[in-house]
């Protein structure tokens, strides 16, 4: 079986994991797509990384957006200029993150960690699912998400990122739908806004923009899909 078939998403019998095409840095890394997330990773680095900000949450208004995408594929495009980066995938309600990166063995999820004290940080990180990429699942979802990210050990987990890793990126479900991203973005301290081209209302962006200073946390800048596979 050659990588590309592994990529499409069919395991090669070596590896853990296997990549939806949708993670574009690595299924068309000379696409249009790829080239929009490497500039967009410079503008990241020079305006953020580099001035000590080591985590970013990616937020999103409404469902369908892209927030998933753009997490993954920024991840994996930080991962590949040599920095050391954790991938987080804080949607308990209903992952997107493990539809592109697929797990061929049981991991402890996110979840389990927030509703348990005897789980640690070994047991939770998947530790280089890609050469400079450690991704923290969500595992199952949660009956209580919004509870268990305002609780100690999620603040706990991004003290243990901010000192581990040069950049942690946290993926989040959407804001209208839900509380959660709010509250990651205020433990994360800055986020990013994903909005996508004849889908995301201005309106709803404004209500987010508006909720995310509300709750303190600064918004680094917006990011527009034109289409997101």
């Amino acid at each position: 079986m050659n990588a590309a078939q592994s990529i499409r998403g069919e395991a090669s019998a070596d590896s853990a994991f296997s990549f939806a095409p949708s993670l574009v840095m690595l299924a068309d890394p000379e696409g249009r797509a790829a080239e929009a997330i490497r500039a967009l990773r410079t503008h990241i680095m020079a305006q953020h990384i580099q001035r000590g900000r080591r985590a970013l949450a990616v937020c999103e208004a409404s469902p369908g957006e892209g927030c998933t995408f753009i997490a993954a594929n920024l991840a994996v495009a930080l991962a590949q200029v040599g920095r050391k980066v954790a991938l987080i995938d804080a949607d308990l309600r209903g992952s997107g993150l493990g539809r592109i990166i697929q797990s061929h063995r049981a991991l402890v999820g996110l979840s389990d960690f927030l509703g348990s004290a005897t789980v640690g940080y070994g047991d939770l990180i998947a530790a280089d699912v890609l050469p400079g990429l450690s991704i923290l699942f969500a595992g199952r979802e949660a009956a209580n998400p919004q509870e268990l990210l305002a609780g100690e050990r999620f603040s706990d987990l991004m003290a243990f990122c901010l000192r581990e890793f040069e950049a942690t990126i946290v993926d989040t479900p959407p804001a209208n739908s839900c509380a959660d991203a709010r509250r990651v973005s205020t433990v994360v301290g800055y986020s990013l806004v994903v909005t996508r081209r004849h889908l995301t209302y201005v309106d709803d962006v404004k209500t987010l923009t508006s909720q995310l200073r509300a709750d303190r946390a600064k918004i680094i800048g917006a990011v527009m899909n034109e289409a997101i596979r």
